[in-house]
């Protein structure tokens, strides 16, 4: 399987929107705890109330309860997602929470243009499928304010013997878009090149990572 384009994910993500939570969550019987991955990249921001935080394909909001526990009411969360279905279904988690202070962007990443001086910028399982990672680490890393962090939680190759597991690992992830092929993307490496006091993390064997970077102008 070919690296998709950007029409292509945005076909596949329309598909699964509806079902996009059930679906995610079946990686618990391959024993993946998505959720407890989800909590430590949140946790990592070092967000406090009032903030406002960035999260890049924000997909349907899974994470934006966990978002909301830090900054509160008074704090700002902005959604930026590729695809029009999945805004959608951020947009009824939403309404359904009552929340005032999630604001929704349809926009490819690449393209995005961050407020100054956010307090945290998130991108979990989405970062890798956008080929100019690179560019919106560096973006982003100029709009945080000084000590505030970007935190990426995502797939990468195991660079141990679980590499052999590899075609297994895409076969499960093939339905979100994942491919052997991004396994030369390596976002943490542009945390690492933009940002200081860099900590990365590998979970599940290798196959995934939380990379955290602090901004300090």
């Amino acid at each position: 399987m070919t690296i998709p384009g950007k029409e292509d994910l945005i076909e596949i993500y329309r598909r699964r929107a509806k079902n996009y939570d059930i679906t995610a969550n079946l990686y618990y019987l391959i024993g993946f705890r998505e959720w407890a991955y989800r909590k430590e990249a949140v946790n990592a921001l070092n967000l406090g109330l009032g903030d406002t935080v960035v999260e890049i394909g924000c997909g349907t909001g899974l994470n934006f309860g966990l978002l909301q526990s830090y900054i509160g009411p008074e704090g700002k969360i902005i959604g930026v997602d590729l695809t029009d279905s999945m805004i959608t279904q951020a947009n009824k988690r939403i309404q359904e929470n009552g929340w005032s202070n999630v604001e929704l962007i349809l926009c490819d990443a690449a393209k995005y243009k961050f407020p100054d001086s956010v307090d945290g910028i998130l991108s979990t399982f989405a970062i890798t499928l956008i080929p100019e990672y690179d560019e919106i680490v560096k973006n982003g890393s100029h709009a945080l304010a000084t000590g505030k962090r970007f935190v990426i939680l995502d797939f990468k190759m195991p660079s141990n013997w679980l590499s052999y597991l590899a075609p297994l690992a895409v076969l499960i992830t093939r339905p979100f878009g994942v491919s052997i092929e991004m396994a030369s993307r390596h976002p943490w490496e542009s945390i690492d090149k933009y940002l200081k006091d860099i900590r990365i993390s590998e979970l599940y064997g290798g196959f995934a990572y939380i990379a955290v970077g602090q901004q300090r102008k």
